[in-house]
């Protein structure tokens, strides 16, 4: 699905949506590394002790995939993932920070839970996280100090594209 609703990342099943913007690309290492910590330590405490799945898109470089000969999934219009069952540690530490290929950070494209209760996804043209998930998940989201400037509510039909931002 594309378009600039949230639903072009995340699909209508949860109870709540959000945006995150991605840290600017020329601050530093510790920057993002706090916002991925942030992220991380907010989606883990929202999903126990359960493992996860991590899905890295391929670009084409086959730099970019963090296990170049694991199967593909097709996700979105036609992209293909590299789909690993792994946790939350291992979501922080398969990419390196300072990272130099086509993306933005070191974290997954593509984060969610065994049982599904949330899902994030950072599409490979924009500059911004979306995530759905319980209320409460994205109130925790809006209101962690590392995440909230750059953290907004996005209703189901609301165009998602953060003020200042330009979807592609």
């Amino acid at each position: 699905m594309t378009g600039l609703e949230i639903t072009s990342a995340i699909p209508p099943i949860y109870a709540d949506y959000c945006t995150i913007e991605l840290p600017e690309t020329e601050l530093d290492d510790d920057s993002q590394r706090r916002h991925d910590q942030a992220l991380v330590g907010a989606l883990s405490g929202h999903s126990g002790a359960q493992p996860w799945w991590l899905g890295y898109l391929e670009m084409g470089s086959g730099e970019d995939v963090v296990f170049s000969d694991a199967p593909r999934v097709t996700l979105y219009s036609g992209w293909h993932y590299v789909l690993i069952e792994a946790g939350p540690r291992q979501a922080a530490s398969w990419r390196s920070y300072g990272f130099e290929g086509p993306w933005k950070g070191p974290l997954p494209d593509l984060m969610f839970p065994r049982d599904r209760s949330w899902l994030m996804s950072t599409l490979w043209d924009d500059d911004w996280t979306c995530v759905g998930g319980s209320a409460a998940l994205v109130t925790s989201l809006l209101d962690h100090p590392d995440l909230r400037t750059r953290a907004r509510r996005v209703a189901l039909g609301e165009d998602a594209t953060p003020p200042g931002h330009i979807a592609r």
